[in-house]
């Protein structure tokens, strides 16, 4: 028995040892630091741009999206208009009350908790809405109060918009570095998270669907070889 737990530990070890360096490889290799941006009126126009190249006009009168999120593991109906929205996953139900968390109600397995008992799941169900929401209507946020916004060149000449969110969320202080089409229209972004040690990965924003309400919302992402799907959306009144 110790034999073998000695053999079980060398391994765990020597594996731990490759995982690391691998790690480290990659970061060398992918790590970018973050651009410094010039803000300004120019930012400001550009990030204009974007919104109302994307309606955000039907965005803000948009009362409800429906979506799903890590191929369908969580599940949203979110009432924008009203603040609220019912998210599921594994076996939980959240009425998640995005002005006031203390007022939601957590259904496990269909039988009610107690507030006490429901604290940890409704903060669980407003992290996991405020990234997987993200995903969804990011272009929308850019000029959200708490924002910070400045124009940064690529090698190519053209210009990008830098986004940093130094409030609101689960992880402020995040940065984004949108690619543009000459008209507004996303791209992808850059990221520069709390989440993710590597700075810089780069995420598409692809097969964008106007929506019933009339706003453009993206249904997949792709970063490097992984696709993420958004579910079956809708946007509607």
């Amino acid at each position: 028995m110790r034999k073998i737990l000695k053999i079980t530990l060398k391994i765990v070890g020597a594996l731990l040892v490759l995982f690391t360096i691998i790690g480290v490889v990659l970061y060398l290799i992918y790590n970018q630091p973050l651009p410094q941006g010039k803000s300004g009126q120019e930012a400001e126009a550009l990030a204009e741009k974007m919104v109302n190249a994307i309606n955000i006009e039907a965005y803000q009168n948009t009362q409800f999206l429906d979506w799903s999120f890590n191929n369908g593991a969580h599940t949203y109906t979110w009432d924008k208009t009203n603040g609220k929205v019912i998210v599921k996953w594994s076996d939980y139900l959240v009425n998640l009350n995005l002005n006031d968390n203390s007022k939601s109600i957590v259904l496990e397995k269909n039988n009610q908790l107690s507030y006490e008992e429901s604290k940890a799941i409704i903060k669980t169900a407003r992290d996991y809405f405020n990234n997987d929401s993200f995903w969804l209507v990011a272009p929308f946020k850019v000029l959200d109060q708490g924002t910070e916004r400045s124009i940064v060149e690529f090698d190519d000449g053209t210009k990008g918009l830098m986004v940093t969110y130094s409030s609101g969320g689960s992880t402020p202080g995040d940065s984004y570095l949108w690619k543009l089409q000459d008209n507004g229209f996303p791209i992808s972004y850059q990221m520069w998270v709390s989440i993710i040690p590597i700075g810089g990965i780069e995420a598409s924003w692809d097969d964008w669907q106007i929506m019933e309400s009339g706003v453009f919302l993206p249904t997949t992402h792709k970063i490097g070889p992984a696709t993420l799907d958004m579910g079956a959306i809708k946007a509607y009144n």
